[in-house]
């Protein structure tokens, strides 16, 4: 994934996060992740594997093609 993408994603997390009123904390107690894995996938530093996207999309209770929808920003 270019680096474009990956912040791309990890703006629509953070975005789908606080439009849920959640803490990144908040949000890992919902699905098991450690919070600095959450931090760095928001920042675009990392890339998520499947699981882990299915985890966040879980925890926000967003179905996971909703949550990679950027058209619905």
């Amino acid at each position: 994934m270019q680096q474009n993408e990956l912040t791309k994603l990890g703006n629509r997390i953070k975005d789908l996060r606080k439009r849920k009123k959640l803490s990144i904390s908040a949000l890992c107690y919902r699905n098991g992740l450690e919070s600095s894995t959450v931090s760095r996938i928001e920042a675009g530093s990392v890339e998520a594997k499947y699981l882990t996207l299915l985890k966040i999309a879980k925890a926000l209770q967003i179905d996971l093609c909703k949550m990679l929808d950027f058209n619905d920003e």
